[in-house]
This record gives structure tokens, sequence and C-alpha cells, in this order.
């Protein structure tokens, strides 16, 4: 295990998620601090998913933060300030087609570059603290048949990178974009300018039930608004995406 004051090498954990939360438990976390994992056992993924990585070859990374040092009131605000500073990063090495997927992966062009997982801790009815996994494909190329859809920087671009030291890019950005005083209006305003499928037709699935729908915006509650014969709006984990 390798450390700075404020960022992280772990050899294995089973999920920097479990790790940083256990921090907090331990009281040893401080707002900004970032771990960052070789290899994963348990990776986490949305809604009890896992994340499979190969050991070595991407970013797997969990920070730590305060919502009251951030000044920011509720979980989709973080969630889309979050989303819009990855989507950034990836811009920088990837020329275009970068999408925030609904409710929080990266997409490039119809496949999933990464994703996030923001888990919270309370106190009483307090938001303590917020741990944010992200999750960023970098080197990887072989992927598991389950991730069809998987896609890493080095597909994209024919490029190797340091995953250690895009990590280390990546937190030095997101602190910095999540220290700036951008209200959920213009934080809304970004995730949906770059919305995965905006104004496009496209299939969800609820419960059993496919259907063709257009993709409006997401509100500032964080739901996915549609429009097909009406105008509906559907919390996280309500709908599933029915991918090409």
């Amino acid at each position: 295990m390798a450390e700075s004051s404020f960022f992280t090498v772990l050899d294995k954990v089973d999920s920097t998620n479990n790790y940083a939360m256990a921090r907090i438990d331990d009281g040893l976390a401080k707002h900004g601090m970032a771990w960052f994992a070789e290899e994963q056992t348990a990776g986490k993924g949305q809604r009890g998913k896992t994340w499979a990585s190969e050991k070595g070859k991407n970013v797997a990374m969990s920070l730590v933060l305060s919502p009251e040092a951030l000044k920011i009131a509720s979980h989709f605000h973080l969630s889309a300030a979050v989303a819009v500073a990855c989507f950034e990063f990836l811009e920088e090495y990837i020329d275009g087609e970068t999408k925030i997927k609904w409710p929080n992966d990266l997409f490039w062009r119809d496949r999933k570059a990464g994703g996030i997982l923001i888990e919270n801790k309370l106190q009483g009815t307090m938001w303590k603290w917020a741990v944010v996994g992200i999750g960023i494909n970098v080197n990887q190329t072989v992927f598991d048949r389950a991730l069809n859809n998987a896609v890493s920087l080095k597909q994209i671009t024919g490029r190797t990178f340091n995953p250690v030291e895009l990590a280390k890019e990546l937190q030095a950005l997101l602190m910095l974009r999540l220290s700036e005083e951008n209200g959920l209006e213009k934080i809304l305003a970004q995730y949906n300018r770059h919305l995965y499928k905006i104004n496009e037709l496209v299939t969800l699935r609820k419960g059993g039930t496919r259907f063709d729908t257009v993709i409006k915006e997401v509100s500032a509650l964080g739901k996915l608004v549609t429009v097909d014969a009406f105008e509906r709006a559907f919390d996280f984990g309500e709908v599933d995406w029915v991918l090409p």
C-alpha cells in the first residue's frame, strides 16, 4: 500500500467504496481523501451489480466527500456534479461522442466507458459523508461477455495510459469542480447538455414491459423525463435501458 496524505494506492481490496466507508467508521477519513485499487475482488456497480475490472488496467477509485464542506444540499446535486466532472475528464482524452447516461454511467457512442456509484453516510437525518466510487475502463481490451457494451480509453484512442496518474488527475479535477459554487441549475444544464440520447427515441423497460419513448431531460429531482403519448418522469431504478 502506497500512501500520500490524500491519495492512497491499494494493491487489493474487495471494494474501494467499502474501504472508504470503513475509514469513515474508524474516524480516519477527511474530506477529499481518495483510495485507488489495483484490484477489486467485489467491485460495486449500481443497484447491487458488480463492477468487473482486470487487475492493474483501469481506474477504480473512491473519494470521501463532506456535503457540508461542498455546500451541496441534495444527493442528486452531488451526483450530477460528479457526473459532469467525470464527463469533462474523459473529454480531455476522447475527441467527442462522450455522454452522461442517466443516472450515473459514462458512455462513448453506445458503449460504457465508466460508471459512478455514490453511497451516503447519515448521522440521524444529517447527511455527513458521501463516498463517490468511480470506475473508468482504461487499458482493458477484453471484457466479460456479460459486459458486451464495455469500451476502454485504449480501445477508443489506441493509446496506453497510467491508471494511477489518471486517477490522480481525476481526483484533482473533481475537487476543483466540486469546490466551485455552482448551483444545481447550472450543473443540471450541463448534465442535460451532455445527456445520452437526449431528444432521441429509445427503448426502456419497466417491470416486464418494454416501451419506446423520447428522452426529454433529467429533472432537478434527478428523474428521467420522457415523452411519448404523454410526458412521464421516472425515478432511479424504476426503468432499465434496452440498449442496441
